[in-house]
């Protein structure tokens, strides 16, 4: 089993930016965030996989979300720009070893412990 551990959640106002990190313990391939806000489903975020760096985003962060990877940290991100209030969510990062369907939380075998973002208007 791979140990995920995320970092950098926190409140900020809308509009404003915070950006998510996950470091892994062991291999991995695919990478996304999720969330989940209270009484709500856990969502898709962003998907990314090893290679090729394709990614996939949901409708409503497109344009004002990015995952990105560094191989050599086994650590991916999630720069979150232009921050609204229906953003806040514990979110959670999530890994594979192979490749998983984009954006579907079944898949994705390992998880993170999750990190509160808040977005205040």
């Amino acid at each position: 089993q791979v140990h995920l551990v995320e970092s950098g959640g926190g409140s900020v106002q809308a509009g404003g930016s915070l950006r998510l990190s996950c470091v892994a313990s062991g291999s991995i391939y695919s990478m996304a965030w999720f969330r989940q806000a209270p009484e709500k489903e856990r969502e898709g975020v962003a998907t990314t996989y090893r290679d090729p760096r394709t990614t996939y985003y949901a409708d409503s962060v497109k344009g004002r979300f990015r995952i990105s990877q560094d191989n050599v940290k086994n650590t991916w991100y999630l720069q979150m720009n232009n921050l609204k209030p229906e953003d806040t969510a514990m979110y959670y990062c999530a890994s594979a070893p192979g490749w998983v369907e984009a954006l579907v939380p079944s898949g994705f075998k390992d998880w993170g412990q999750g990190t509160q973002v808040t977005v205040s208007s």
